[in-house]
């Protein structure tokens, strides 16, 4: 059976929590869009947000310091940032999930080689940035972190003023 979307990484961001936010549901990888080559090399790990707060930080990335590959799920509730692997190990941004991939499923090396293909690498998703238009292999954590800071603050005050 193959699950759709990010519904493999029970994240608790866009379903109002459900205490497993990080964790892979089931003990699985994440479902691979047929035709993906598996790649060990360069595995990374997901940080996921709501998508309010994904679009605002895409945006603050844009413009200073480059933003790496983001899927958006089938609903557009949830956006996902590809960042290095480890990245899990000390993820503690409020409102976000970071999921380890530990090399299944995702892996940068396959979604930056020549030739790879233009798919997502996760069924039931889409590109918000592709890897080809993507200005890093994958985003900083630490420069996302602050993006993510920025955008949430930003969303705050544009939500007192109404």
């Amino acid at each position: 059976m193959q699950e759709e979307g990010f519904s493999v990484w029970e994240t608790g961001v866009s379903r109002g929590g459900n205490g497993s936010a990080g964790r892979a549901g089931g003990g699985r990888g994440p479902a691979v869009a047929a035709g993906t080559p598996a790649v060990p090399a360069q595995a990374c790990d997901l940080v996921t947000v709501p998508a309010r707060q994904g679009l605002e930080a895409v945006d603050i990335l844009r413009l200073r310091d480059g933003v790496g590959p983001v899927l958006h799920d089938g609903a557009c509730d949830t956006l996902g940032f590809l960042v290095p692997a480890g990245t899990a190990d000390g993820w503690d941004v409020p409102g976000s999930a970071c999921t380890q991939t530990s090399g299944r499923g995702i892996a940068l090396g396959a979604l930056c080689d020549e030739g790879a293909p233009e798919e997502p690498p996760v069924t039931g998703t889409g590109w918000l940035v592709p890897p080809e238009g993507a200005g890093a292999a994958a985003t900083d954590p630490a420069v996302l972190r602050e993006a993510l800071g920025e955008a949430a603050r930003t969303i705050e005050a544009v939500d007192r003023c109404q």
